[in-house]
């Protein structure tokens, strides 16, 4: 197997989850805040700061100088005078193509169809789903009122979306963004995850495996 799976979501579709089960299912490593350890590792920066701008655009210019002063292991001057949030996305960027190198894996969020675009054995999911179904599901985890579930389901997709229209040079959530987009909400935690693994064998089969149909003139 080769396939690498990058996966998108919206907070509370189930992304991680779907993700999770996947990588159980095709028996291949899973990163999601496991990313942020290994990128921490092979930058040299800490691991809190990663998880302070995990999945945000942008941060205050005094929070940069301060937080700054922390990082270490970039001998490169221009790398070393960029603000903080451009270093750590450079992090996780690299560390996202040293993963794929490794062999198949699921990485979730943190514009990893972005990094790995050119490689050709990736396969980059959307899984969103409908707000209401969300509220219901991130009311349970976090044991929230409605109202609070909302607004934090709004802020995450705004930080998530922001984070990824300002790095790449697509559309967070866009289905022309990804080569396919799931609704959980219809299919379900193990719909989703049955069919994604269904497209990776068939992916994984070649011409051979995949379904044809005889197209006709119109």
């Amino acid at each position: 197997m080769k396939t690498i799976i990058t996966i998108g979501r919206e907070f509370g579709s189930g992304g991680h989850q779907i993700g999770k089960l996947l990588a159980e299912e095709l028996k291949i490593p899973f990163y999601d805040h496991e990313l942020l350890e290994r990128a921490a590792k092979d930058s040299g920066l800490c691991k809190e700061i990663f998880e302070n701008q995990d999945e945000k655009p942008t941060n205050s210019f005094l929070y940069s100088l301060v937080m700054d002063t922390y990082s270490f292991g970039y001998s490169n001057n221009v790398i070393g005078e960029m603000p903080l949030n451009q270093k750590v996305f450079l992090a996780q960027f690299d560390s996202i193509r040293k993963l794929a190198e490794d062999g198949p894996c699921v990485i979730i969020g943190r514009c990893a169809d972005y990094a790995l675009e050119e490689n050709p054995d990736v396969l980059s999911v959307f899984i969103h789903a409908d707000f209401e179904k969300r509220v219901q599901r991130i009311s349970a985890i976090y044991n929230l009122s409605d109202n609070k579930a909302r607004d934090r389901i709004r802020k995450n997709d705004k930080s998530r979306s922001s984070y990824y229209n300002y790095y790449t040079s697509k559309t967070w959530g866009d289905a022309s963004s990804y080569h396919i987009s799931l609704d959980s909400s219809v299919f379900g935690i193990d719909g989703c995850v049955s069919i994604l693994k269904e497209l990776v064998e068939r992916r994984e089969a070649g011409p051979s495996g995949a379904i044809t149909e005889k197209l006709e003139e119109v």
